[in-house]
């Protein structure tokens, strides 16, 4: 066999300025599949998990408040539910995305294969429509809750008051520009974030308990409001299930968790296809960081609680939001109080790197392979420059409020966790695996009550995920319809048929090629095709021919790598391949002739029949259409130079 590989790539030459040299020269990733072998480089587990840790350990900063204004004196018993579907649910379903996913695309990566051809590519891109408005909300809202600690807290200057959206922004191009400068610095810093801050939280908790120890009275005053309000056991806990759905952001850190797998260490020896040791780290990444949240979470709720009155916790009250911060000003005074919040809005502003890395990871893997991003979209630079605009856009939209921006986070989050959950009962039951299957089906349930109630009571937040769904499809699609004449075959392979059917038939220098549309087989017809490109394209009479045909595949895919086999049938020579669209792949083959044997190559075509505008939309959809313009506008697309290109006969 004889392969060509037909990547079109754009070159950095010498005369690239700079700045495009330095966008361009990083890249993300491999493709999913790709056998070869993996080198041991990325960062340990506990590196990365402090970067999904980012956003998971930042909800400390907002968590207990939202517990004890949504379920009153029933916050711990809310918050200890919250830590059952932690790690009962949410903790085994994620564990098995990342064994079956292990490229960080999550349960985004699980779902695509039920769904064949274009069904599955809108499946994809109304998840990723979720995934982004996941992601970029928590880019902006985080940054917004971070400028929220600024200015309220006691030693900020007057005049930052009322500069919210400013302060935001700022926040937002520094973390931008921290990935522009590279992704080792990041990583660092995440882990230095991660360390300061749970230590703080240690602190101001464990004061918190020496004080509920030494004076218990708090502890007796909320039994007894406890047992004033909810008498029934049953009815607490029948509660406690209802007002779950609203403390459900404490589950946001499982999906980064998973997008930024492809940062961890692979093993010495792993592939791409099969990396067991970034799959055995995300696992460990999994449950630490589940295990610690866990544990901060019903100590943060029970010393919240129980110290703070409940009036702290409405909207304007000292607590609102920042319910561990009112305690460590109250109890460790006003110093340690500002190096709290210091701690808090560092942490709550980077909490957008994990988003930012998540969908570092999902937009290349997805939308340039679809044809629905441009090739540019690979390199990390370039697409951190669009993410940090789109996220400057929406800040300026809600004017970097943090409300307007939390129902559309939930939605976000919890759709994405329902899927998995889907994902992984579906797959399960697959593989025949009965008590698990049911085990997932339970856990499904219960996220998608989860997402159902919050998209009933907020609804707003699946306005505006529709809102990212509608633009991820819009711009998908228009960059499909710009992309559709390249030459979309990443390589050409001839078996040794198809390079001796090439090499018998050349004549003059050149191969004659016929395009036969592979439907009716005949010998007939085939004489009837001879036959009038002789006639109609004045093909030499006595002249060798070979005829190509090109099966459809999936239309829906932009590109694959192109077989090509020679047969004989009814005596005439054929090359024969399969391919998502018929004259990118007619195109393809005959470049490929002509560099593997330097033959040039001559396509015989003859008109079809039908409306242009019909048939241009059935060759970018459906692959077909209008084959021979097409074929001859892809070849002028791939090859600039005239002598060198393929010639293309229409009759």
């Amino acid at each position: 066999m004889s392969s060509s590989e037909l990547v079109r790539t754009t070159p950095i030459r010498d005369r690239t300025a700079g700045i495009a040299r330095w966008l361009s020269d990083t890249e993300v990733g491999h493709e999913e599949g790709q056998a070869a072998e993996a080198k041991p480089t990325g960062h340990r587990w506990w590196q990365v998990m402090c970067l999904s840790g980012l956003d998971y350990f930042s909800t400390l900063g907002y968590q207990p408040a939202i517990a004890a204004l949504a379920a009153g004196a029933l916050a711990p018993l809310a918050t200890l539910m919250l830590v059952a579907v932690t790690l009962g649910a949410a903790l085994p379903v994620y564990r098995r995305v990342a064994h079956e996913s292990p490229h960080g695309q999550g349960s985004i990566s699980m779902l695509e294969r039920l769904l064949p051809h274009w069904k599955g590519k809108l499946f994809v891109l109304i998840l990723l429509g979720f995934a982004a408005t996941d992601f970029m909300i928590t880019i902006t809202l985080s940054s917004a809750d971070a400028t929220a600690h600024i200015i309220e807290n006691p030693l900020t200057p007057e005049w930052f008051h009322g500069q919210q959206v400013a302060i935001t922004l700022v926040l937002i191009l520094l973390l931008g520009g921290l990935f522009l400068r590279g992704f080792h610095e990041v990583i660092w810093l995440a882990v230095a974030l991660v360390a300061i801050y749970l230590a703080l939280n240690v602190v101001v908790i464990a004061t918190a308990f020496v004080s509920l120890i030494q004076n218990p009275a708090p502890v007796d005053h909320w039994w007894l409001n406890l047992t004033a309000e909810h008498s029934n056991p049953w009815m607490m806990i029948a509660i406690a299930l209802l007002v779950f759905p609203k403390l459900a952001l404490g589950l946001s850190g499982f999906e980064t968790g998973v997008a930024v797998m492809p940062q961890i260490r692979s093993n010495p020896g792993d592939t791409e296809k099969r990396p067991t040791g970034r799959i055995a780290g995300a696992k460990k990444l999994l449950l630490t960081a589940a295990l610690t949240m866990s544990v901060f979470l019903v100590c943060s709720s029970i010393v919240t609680t129980l110290l703070i009155p409940a009036p702290e916790f409405q909207p304007g009250g000292a607590a609102n939001g920042r319910a561990l911060s009112f305690l460590a000003h109250g109890m460790l005074g006003e110093g340690f109080g500002s190096i709290y919040d210091i701690s808090t809005i560092l942490i709550l502003w980077f909490a957008g790197a994990s988003a930012l890395a998540g969908m570092l990871n999902l937009i290349p893997r997805y939308l340039p392979r679809f044809g629905m991003a441009p090739e540019w979209a690979r390199a990390i630079r370039p697409l951190v420059l669009v993410l940090i605009g789109v996220a400057v856009l929406i800040t300026l939209v809600f004017e970097a409020s943090v409300d307007a921006q939390g129902a559309a986070y939930a939605t976000g989050v919890l759709v994405l966790m329902a899927s998995a959950a889907v994902a992984v009962t579906i797959s399960a039951k697959r593989k025949g695996q009965r008590w698990r299957s049911i085990g997932f089906g339970i856990i499904s349930v219960i996220f998608l009550y989860t997402t159902g109630a919050n998209v009933v009571e907020r609804p707003d937040g699946i306005r505006i995920a529709a809102l990212f769904i509608l633009g991820i499809i819009a711009v998908s699609l228009f960059s499909r319809f710009r992309r559709s004449t390249e030459l979309r075959t990443t390589s050409v392979t001839l078996d040794e048929d198809a390079l001796a059917i090439v090499k018998a038939a050349a004549e003059d220098n050149m191969v004659r090629i016929i395009a036969h549309e592979p439907v009716r087989l005949s010998a007939a017809r085939y004489r009837h095709k001879l036959a009038h490109a002789q006639m109609a394209s004045h093909l030499p009479e006595g002249a060798p021919v070979i005829f190509i045909e090109i099966k459809i595949a999936d239309f829906s895919d932009f590109s694959q790598d192109l077989m090509v086999e020679g047969v004989t049938r009814h005596g005439y020579k054929i090359l024969q391949a399969s391919a998502p669209s018929v004259p990118t792949a007619i195109a393809a083959t005959c470049i490929a002739i002509r560099d593997q044997t330097g033959i040039m190559p001559h396509i015989y075509f003859r008109w079809t029949e039908g409306d242009p505008v019909r048939n241009l939309l059935r060759f970018i959809f459906l692959g077909q259409g209008e084959i021979a313009p097409l074929t001859r506008e892809v070849l002028r697309e791939a090859e600039p130079y005239v002598s060198k290109r393929p010639w293309v006969h229409v009759g």
